[in-house]
């Protein structure tokens, strides 16, 4: 017994003196790399527990198997002057920020959900059908007539507290996502006064996503993106039946205002002039960034610098309150829909570069920013590349193992079983027109087309959970499994609403 007791004290006396150890200088990068980690995560939880501004940052379409292939990408391919790398230990600005969930994207009608059903949830924090836009789920078109019993957005509680209000996109500003920040229709396509809204559903009274923007209750203090041609009438640059030129309907409304339509003028503006900022830069959605003309769009940083910078400096005026920015990497998904994974991950590349333009623009003990993607995409990272392997590339498996059933061509690239090299990328499904391509270009070439599984119209949404990052006041809320809506109630929390 006395043996005994003896053995417990010695072992409780070993664990004890072993704990000093952790304040021995240790220089190996495993001690140091992982500290630097755990006092980001301590700084999390020490930090102010309410915020001043909210920043929600979606990337369209960015996946988990997104965020792995652009995170090579940009290791592999990078525009900041750091030296290329293999790309698989690369990290990119979400990477390290201190709280991370996943997050469930279902609709309430829709296993596999779009960007209005989602959007809508992050918004509202009230899950709705797939395609509807900050609608309740048993809303139809009758209840336009009855906006006060609609869904509340984000913006519009901001705006009714005094708070500034932003939206930033590379799509359409009326499209899906940004929409989700003002407007309320029950079918998403209700972008303009054109063909996608007959005349006779028009008749329901449910205005279209152009007209709400304008006529949003205390105005959009900054609005940057494309779609201008559903502001403008036909003859006029823009395609509205309705004969209405909502661009100078804003002008109207809001005589301080100032409107730009591309860089030049965006860059000619004074942020800190008082009255808000409308820029539609382009008919469409901006160019992909592959394809951009920098005389004629900015790029997503430089939209979102200037939108910190306009939202900041109208603080003063409002009697020192923050404000709600939602800023859109929107053209993923649009890559992706494609099946074009060279402009998908140049995509994601760019917006990283934008989630780092913001962290360190902003104040993060009184900004909560949330990094997130609004659904994912059914792109696939497989085929047992070696390390390092060109992410756009075909498969070279590394030495010893991880060959396909094919074998290997004379050049070391895997081969499936009809003989053809196997790409490291390729896609659940879309349009075989693909396969052609494949057979034309390399794989590397901007204008390639993924190879698909099996055949569909287009390349489609895919239904499994997507990352949230998160830094700044309440960002300790972001962890574990969240239903999409809670992303609402974390932003509402931080704000102090009760």
């Amino acid at each position: 017994m006395m043996m005994r007791a003896m053995l417990v004290a010695g072992l409780l006396a070993t664990s004890v003196s072993a704990a000093p150890v952790l304040d021995t200088p240790v220089k190996d990068s495993w001690w140091t790399d992982g500290r630097a980690a755990l006092d980001a995560r301590l700084k999390v939880v020490n930090r102010p527990k309410r915020a001043k501004n909210v920043i929600l940052m979606v990337g369209d379409g960015m996946g988990i198997s997104t965020l792995t292939a652009a995170r090579i990408f940009d290791g592999q391919h990078p525009i900041d002057g750091r030296a290329p790398s293999t790309g698989e230990e690369n990290n990119l600005a979400w990477d390290k920020m201190a709280s991370t969930a996943l997050i469930k994207t279902y609709n309430t009608n829709a296993q596999t959900a779009d960007s209005a059903g989602t959007a809508s949830a992050m918004n509202t924090g009230v899950k709705t059908r797939i395609g509807t836009i900050n609608m309740g789920a048993d809303q139809g078109v009758e209840a336009c007539k009855t906006p006060e019993k609609l869904p509340r957005t984000l913006a519009e509680i901001a705006k009714g507290q005094g708070m500034g209000v932003g939206v930033v996109t590379t799509t359409r500003i009326t499209h899906a996502t940004p929409a989700a920040v003002y407007g309320h229709v029950p079918f998403r396509d209700w972008e303009g006064a054109d063909r996608a809204y007959p005349a006779a559903d028009r008749a329901s009274g449910c205005a279209d996503l152009a007209t709400q923007l304008v006529g949003f209750k205390g105005g959009l203090d900054v609005v940057l993106g494309g779609g201008r041609a559903r502001f403008l009438p036909l003859g006029k640059g823009g395609q509205r039946d309705d004969g209405r030129n909502l661009v100078e309907d804003w002008q109207k409304a809001w005589p301080q205002g100032q409107f730009v339509a591309d860089s030049k003028g965006l860059r000619a503006l004074n942020s800190r002039n008082a009255g808000p900022v409308l820029g539609l830069f382009t008919p469409d959605h901006l160019s992909f960034e592959h394809d951009r003309k920098d005389e004629a769009e900015p790029s997503l940083p430089e939209l979102a610098r200037f939108a910190l910078a306009k939202l900041d400096a109208g603080k003063a005026a409002r009697g020192g309150k923050g404000y709600y920015l939602m800023i859109e990497g929107g053209r993923i998904d649009h890559a992706h829909h494609a099946s074009n994974p060279y402009r998908a991950l140049k995509e994601a590349q760019m917006f990283s570069a934008t989630v780092a333009e913001v962290l360190k623009s902003v104040n993060l003990d009184e900004t909560l920013v949330l990094v997130t993607a609004d659904h994912s995409h059914v792109l696939t990272i497989a085929g047992y590349p070696e390390r390092g392997n060109d992410i756009l590339g075909y498969i070279k498996p590394p030495k010893g193992g991880g060959e396909g059933d094919g074998g290997l061509s004379p050049e070391g690239y895997a081969l499936d079983d009809r003989g053809q090299p196997m790409t490291t990328l390729t896609y659940a499904n879309g349009p075989f027109v693909s396969r052609g391509l494949s057979r034309t270009l390399p794989p590397t070439d901007p204008n390639y087309l993924a190879n698909k599984t099996y055949g569909t119209s287009g390349e489609s949404h895919g239904g499994e959970d997507v990352a949230l990052f998160a830094e700044g006041p309440r960002a300790d809320l972001v962890r574990g499994v969240m239903e999409q809506n809670l992303i609402f109630h974390i932003m509402a929390e931080a704000l102090g609403w009760r």
